[in-house]
């Protein structure tokens, strides 16, 4: 798996656990912290991908590059 699949399958995982209620507060902080980095990490590797898609795109003289449309929760949870 890439990295960002390892973040992405790693915050999912931090946020099943704290969802349960069943973690102490300080373990839930500390989660919620890597939780916050990963997440981070992966808006970076997406931003990423998404300049590199849009270079693409530029080069191929018959395609336009259009702006990234990020999911909103309604069309994520629709997947």
């Amino acid at each position: 798996m890439a990295r960002f699949e390892d973040c992405l399958q790693r915050l999912e995982k931090i946020v099943q656990e704290i969802e349960k209620g069943e973690v102490p507060l300080e373990k839930s902080l500390t989660l919620f912290e890597e939780g916050m980095q990963l997440s981070a990490t992966c808006r970076k590797e997406l931003e990423q991908a998404e300049g590199k898609v849009e270079i693409l795109l530029r080069q191929n003289g018959k395609l336009q590059a259009e702006s990234f449309e990020p999911l909103t929760e309604s069309a994520a949870g629709k997947r």
